[in-house]
């Protein structure tokens, strides 16, 4: 996959997501949101099964490498740059996929340019899960699912009591432990006063939420 600078390259979630993907019946009539697109690695793996792929993101330098990924592969991809809520009013979809900011971060505040774009994500690592809990059951059509990453340190049970509440089937269907990386590495001191992580923590659990609209 091509990236430009500060794009966030396909990792272990990346993977995880695509692997879960892979599992999920796609036809051509299939309309799919990727949520926060990076480098359009799940995006395009969507589309090159035939189905029909809107990828949002909120950095400029996101949406031009996935606009060069999918011109790269000959694939049809609609590839919009802005916040997911604001560029699908008033549209719904069969498929949403999201693998979203879910770092805790010292600061509460979310990035608004740079790498940390892709996985800071305010103090509880839940801001932008909980838009997306939030907006998803305004974005499926009846029966459609969503398939998002999340991170053990972030909660991943009160994301299923919001999807549920919000009236989803939500359940988790993956886990997969992965070595940290440098910026949980760069956080082991706060994370540990904070109580999300214990002393000599190494490794970080990821999981897949799976939810079907009703």
């Amino acid at each position: 996959m091509l990236a430009l600078p500060g794009v966030y390259r396909p990792q272990a979630d990346t993977h995880l997501l695509a692997r879960a993907l892979a599992r999920e019946d796609l036809r051509p009539t299939t309309r799919v949101l990727d949520i926060g697109t990076g480098s359009g690695a799940i995006a395009l793996r969507a589309a090159s099964r035939g189905a029909k792929v809107t990828a949002v993101d909120t950095s400029w330098r996101a949406v031009a490498t996935t606009r060069l990924n999918a011109l790269h592969r000959r694939l049809p991809l609609r590839v919009l740059h802005g916040d997911f809520t604001a560029r699908t009013t008033g549209q719904r979809f069969d498929l949403v996929l999201a693998n979203p900011p879910y770092v805790p971060s010292p600061s509460s505040r979310l990035p608004v340019s740079g790498p940390e774009l892709a996985w800071d994500a305010g103090r509880n690592g839940r801001v932008v899960i909980d838009r997306i809990c939030a907006n998803v059951p305004v974005l499926l059509h009846h029966g459609g699912l969503l398939l998002m990453v999340h991170s053990a340190m972030c909660n991943p049970d009160h994301t299923l009591k919001q999807l549920t509440e919000a009236g989803l089937i939500a359940h988790i269907t993956q886990r997969e432990r992965v070595p940290w990386g440098p910026v949980l590495r760069s956080r082991r001191a706060w994370l540990q006063k904070q109580g999300l992580a214990a002393f000599g923590e190494e490794r970080e659990e990821l999981v897949i939420i799976r939810a079907q609209a009703l």
